[in-house]
């Protein structure tokens, strides 16, 4: 149906259009977020403070006329401010944890690589969608692994510690003791490294199915030189051990295309004591609590990521970034847990408990 133009508002029209534009920016300024990273040039300018274009080729050696169009960009993106009367670019202190400093808990730039991997296997992707199948992890351009690698280190070592494992039922205790820790879907091992240097006493396992990440975790673990912490691959349906004091999922149960079989195998590999930690996106159990930034951001994700690579997989479940507590409460109730409550959260989490 055509809609004829004199029905259309055309302060909504414009209003839709300033959208589009803002969004076309940010698309292409996420390229020179990364390109700003790799460059050192966030770095160069929490260093220097308010600095000329001129001054910031001399620090980095690169031309100053590319970074003249930078630091524009990036002024008009609002992460650097411009003084007129001095030609001066100043990064912010408060951009500068975001953009910079790459151990604040709050630094985000990584997330860009997560971006990047995803126009890399649009294509793909789109011919999946269209035909109805699924997407594996391990079938994206490398750039994802290193993008949530970094995207979620932040926030794991700001908050696992000191945060979200003592708000489990005498968890802490449990590990200061020594305890053996299952981290499943583990990924490049952020989470199971951080684990095991906080409690030495302890012993973590990581799984995953992809070789490739567990390959990259030994390598970062080593890099550490954690050594109560091991790696190899497995699914979450037949990873090995039992008796676990505790088993972790880190943004990955969603991921699963049968994430109640996964937890089963939980339920079953877990103490009688024990407990099993859910680390999901942090979300609402109904469609429009959801429709908001963060909301925005997940469905996104879940859409060419997370929904994908479900569909993948056997069961094809398909829970999705925003499953929400109600939804994962009936997955675990499902998979045998008797109980099951949201320990804490935070704007980009729900640390969610299951216990036999």
């Amino acid at each position: 149906m055509t809609t004829d133009t004199h029905d259309l508002d055309e302060a909504r029209l414009e209003q839709t259009l300033g959208q589009l534009v803002v969004d076309m920016g940010a698309a292409m300024n996420g390229a020179l977020v990364l390109i700003g990273v790799e460059l050192g040039l966030w770095r160069a300018l929490d260093a220097s403070g308010p600095t000329t274009s001129e001054q910031l080729a001399t620090d980095t050696g690169i031309r100053e006329r590319y970074l003249r169009e930078w630091l524009a960009a990036q002024a008009a993106s609002g992460y650097l401010s411009y003084d007129p009367d001095t030609a001066t670019f100043t990064l912010s202190p408060e951009h500068a944890m975001a953009l910079a400093r790459e151990d604040s808990p709050v630094y985000l730039a990584g997330g860009f690589h997560l971006i990047s991997s995803v126009y890399k296997d649009r294509r793909r992707i789109t011919d999946r969608i269209r035909n109805g199948d699924g997407f594996g992890w391990h079938e994206h351009d490398p750039e994802l692994f290193i993008g949530t690698e970094q995207f979620f280190r932040p926030g794991y070592r700001a908050n696992l510690v000191d945060a979200w494992l003592p708000a489990l039922d005498g968890v802490v205790d449990t590990l200061r003791a020594g305890a053996t820790v299952a981290d499943v879907g583990c990924g490049h091992g952020v989470s199971t490294t951080i684990l095991a240097q906080a409690f030495p006493e302890s012993t973590v396992r990581g799984f995953d199915y992809h070789d490739a990440s567990i390959a990259r975790a030994r390598e970062l673990a080593a890099e550490e030189g954690v050594g109560n912490v091991s790696f190899d691959v497995a699914s979450a349906a037949d990873f090995p051990g039992e008796g676990y004091e505790l088993i972790c999922y880190f943004d990955c149960l969603h991921d699963m295309g049968d994430p109640v079989g996964a937890l089963r195998h939980a339920r079953e590999s877990v103490a009688d004591d024990g407990s099993v930690m859910l680390v999901e996106p942090f979300a609402h159990d109904s469609l429009p609590e959801n429709l908001d930034p963060v909301g925005r951001m997940y469905y996104a994700a879940s859409t060419v990521l997370c929904t994908p690579s479900s569909l993948d997989q056997p069961v094809a479940l398909g829970l999705g970034a925003q499953a929400g507590e109600r939804r994962l409460g009936e997955v675990a109730a499902e998979a045998g847990f008797g109980t099951f409550r949201r320990a804490t959260e935070t704007p980009f989490n729900l640390v969610l408990e299951a216990r036999p």
